[in-house]
């Protein structure tokens, strides 16, 4: 099998945020486990010197190579992470180093993708490469990216935001949903989820906003119920009641019922709404299909019912929830 290099480059500069640094690769490293590409990720953090990078944590981390280094090589992913100082008010102001600047203007140029992390988006702005595009940052630097660079398209509420080939991620844990993001734009949804649900923790969508986002369900205790769940995933336009819920599974509704109230916080019915609307959010997200298509693939039957699950879960409509994050280029 071969195995598809991808060079992923992470900037490093001094009073850099130590989890934007080290998030990422701890994500790219479950992609070969995961994927039965086997994707070769090859996760590189780059200086301007090979002398140890101070964080902003305080912590020393040692660059692979240097800038220079890198003047020959073709890279797939730059990763432009952000710093911040906060001054006698206890307010923050994002660090955008002119010779930082012009490491990541040169970088970008070899690059198929541009990300930033956090206030990194500042960065990135400095260097011209968001001019006439939506990002997002982190919420307490948004007006100032938006003062600072008229030309940028500042929306603080998304977890991240992709416009074309530039990504832009919000807050300092976001660097996990990015690369999450990242790993299923490359290799698909499910090896993104399986390397989400390896870290314990939520599998947010390119262009999901923190309270739209559904958490990663409870892995259950019970073969049976784990099973049970995946069936529900593969046959979600099914009618999936109760009891057909309970003979797949082969045992009684209130026995059914039980299991999953007590493994999985829900009744099975819950269970199968929430599941039915993250399949729908995917497909409003990422595909042109009419609302009347998606209710019925999805397993709701009607447009209404769609809409109230919607309303019920998400506060939102499906055409609203579609207009604010649907997934495209610039």
């Amino acid at each position: 099998m071969s195995i598809v290099s991808r060079l992923i480059v992470i900037v490093l500069f001094g009073g850099v945020d130590l989890l934007d640094v080290t998030g990422p690769p701890e994500v790219f490293s479950l992609a070969r486990r995961e994927s039965e590409e086997a994707a070769g990720y090859e996760v590189v953090l780059a200086a301007e010197s090979l002398d140890p990078v101070t964080t902003g944590a305080g912590v020393r981390v040692l660059p692979d190579v240097t800038f220079d280094d890198l003047s020959t090589r073709s890279i797939d992913t730059l990763i432009v992470p952000g710093a911040v100082e906060v001054d006698h008010r206890r307010r923050v102001h994002p660090l955008t180093d002119p010779g930082v600047v012009a490491r990541v203007q040169q970088l970008a140029g070899r690059t198929r993708r541009v990300t930033s992390v956090c206030v990194g988006a500042h960065i990135l702005a400095a260097a011209g490469l968001l001019d006439g595009k939506r990002a997002t940052t982190h919420w307490s630097t948004a007006q100032q990216l938006a003062d600072d660079y008229p030309a940028v398209e500042v929306d603080a509420d998304p977890i991240f935001i992709r416009q074309g080939d530039v990504w832009t991620g919000a807050g300092i844990s976001a660097c996990l949903d990015l690369s999450l993001a990242l790993i299923a734009d490359d290799l698909g949804e499910s090896v993104a989820l399986n390397i989400a649900r390896q870290l314990v923790m939520y599998l947010k969508r390119p262009s999901g906003q923190s309270q739209f986002s559904v958490p990663l369900e409870r892995v259950s205790m019970t073969r049976r119920i784990e099973d049970l769940r995946h069936h529900i995933l593969r046959n979600i336009g099914e009618p999936l009641t109760l009891a057909d819920l309970a003979a797949h599974a082969h045992i009684g509704d209130r026995q059914l019922t039980r299991i999953f109230k007590a493994e999985l916080g829900m009744t099975p019915h819950a269970y199968v709404e929430s599941a039915r609307v993250e399949v729908a959010r995917g497909r409003l997200e990422s595909t042109d299909a009419t609302l009347e298509r998606v209710a019925a693939s999805c397993g709701f039957g009607t447009v209404d019912t769609l809409v109230r699950a919607f309303r019920r879960r998400l506060d939102t409509t499906p055409t609203e929830y579609r207009r604010r994050f649907r997934t495209g280029g610039a």
